[in-house]
């Protein structure tokens, strides 16, 4: 069976307010808290997700003794145009590390850095 090799994704964070709202600023959609009541230990909160459309859902996640990692491994979100999503970046408290940069046919991309140190991209056609 093929399937994509993405089937969720998990992005660690301190401060889950910060975090939410830095996300929720950036692309314009609500996070819905994913929280289990019985284990405080852990703290979630997703991305809006259909698990019949392409692509994977994921959630920020705030977990003890877990943080964080700059540089690790990095989320690509599908967006219409980088540079809209691009230019909430700064405004919503993070940083823009690599600006719109054409990858050929495959489209274009831009590297940003969430409140958390988190890096993650952003990905479209145009």
């Amino acid at each position: 069976m093929k399937h994509n090799a993405i089937g969720w994704f998990d992005i660690y964070v301190n401060d889950m307010e910060r975090a939410a709202a830095f996300f929720e600023a950036v692309f314009d959609k609500e996070l819905e808290d994913l929280t289990d009541p019985t284990d405080s230990r852990v703290l979630m909160k997703a991305f809006p997700t259909d698990m019949e459309s392409y692509g994977a859902g994921g959630a920020l996640v705030k977990r003890e003794g877990a943080g964080p990692v700059t540089g690790g491994t990095i989320v690509y979100f599908g967006v219409e145009d980088c540079l809209s999503e691009q230019a909430k970046v700064s405004e919503a408290g993070g940083k823009v590390v690599q600006p719109k940069t054409s990858i050929g046919e495959f489209g274009f991309v831009s590297i940003c850095m969430d409140t958390e140190g988190n890096l993650f991209g952003l990905s479209s056609l145009q």
